[in-house]
């Protein structure tokens, strides 16, 4: 049982929070359940002082509503200046380019993911496929003959890729490759894809003024969620909590 400046939180209610917070290990999860109820009652402990309307429950459900109304009175969040974003967008050039175009063709070699033989006859074919195409074979005939893809039908070809428009697993290979065939085949959820990247057009850097909203949305958030673990660092260290150790370097709900 855990009791919070004379309130107790019962271990059915910790069981009952438990399904909120799944985890690796029961016990992860009690934990997790157990500093999220201590959490919510320090709030509506701290609401109820300051006489604001507080439902009489130990649930963690309503903990948003208590911390909402006791940021607004309580706590004093900053809002992020033009010279600060600025900084930002200088100091984070990478984050504010626009996605680069990939003019690309593909020969997929389709095998289901739970079918391990049918991906170890995939991978094969695709480096045979690979070999004939360094060695001069049309990309196109191959794509024709043996890609699963309906881009078959125009020798494999996908067009202009941007960011975004294609799986992750396969986009993250294909945008950190330069022009031309690619060595290895790229493995997806679909099957391998023998890939060849006729163009490559690098992104551009993105204006201050087209990002600038975006930047202060993000620089805002994060002070914001610095100020709130603060202060419920504050409400922690000012109560009396037994049967909980609350360990703050190690709590999520303090990052």
């Amino acid at each position: 049982m855990i009791q919070v400046n004379q309130t107790q939180i019962s271990e059915q209610a910790i069981l009952a929070e438990m399904q909120y917070h799944p985890a690796e290990s029961q016990r992860d999860a009690m934990l997790k359940a157990a500093e999220s109820l201590v959490i919510a009652e320090l709030l509506r402990q701290r609401a109820s002082q300051l006489g604001l309307e507080v439902a009489a429950n130990q649930s963690s459900t309503s903990e948003h509503d208590y911390l909402e109304q006791l940021i607004e009175r309580e706590v004093s969040i900053p809002a992020a200046t033009r010279q600060e974003c600025e900084h930002y967008y200088q100091q984070n050039p990478q984050r504010f380019t626009s996605s680069p175009l990939m003019e690309v063709r593909h020969i997929l070699l389709a095998a289901p993911p739970d079918d391990d033989q049918e991906r170890v006859h995939a991978k094969a074919l695709a480096e045979e496929l690979l070999l004939q195409l360094q060695q001069g074979q049309s990309f196109a005939e191959l794509a024709s003959k043996f890609s699963a893809c309906p881009s078959s039908q125009t020798g494999g070809s996908l067009g202009q890729i941007s960011r975004g428009q294609t799986v992750p697993e396969f986009e993250r290979q294909l945008f950190a490759a330069e022009a031309g065939l690619l060595p290895d085949p790229i493995e997806s959820r679909y099957g391998f894809h023998v890939v060849y990247i006729q163009q490559k057009i690098a992104g551009q850097q993105l204006p201050f003024a087209a990002v600038q909203q975006k930047i202060a949305d993000y620089l805002n958030e994060k002070v914001r969620r610095k100020a709130i673990a603060q202060y419920i660092h504050t409400l922690v260290v000012q109560a009396t909590i037994e049967g909980y150790d609350f360990n703050l370097s190690e709590s999520p709900l303090m990052q």
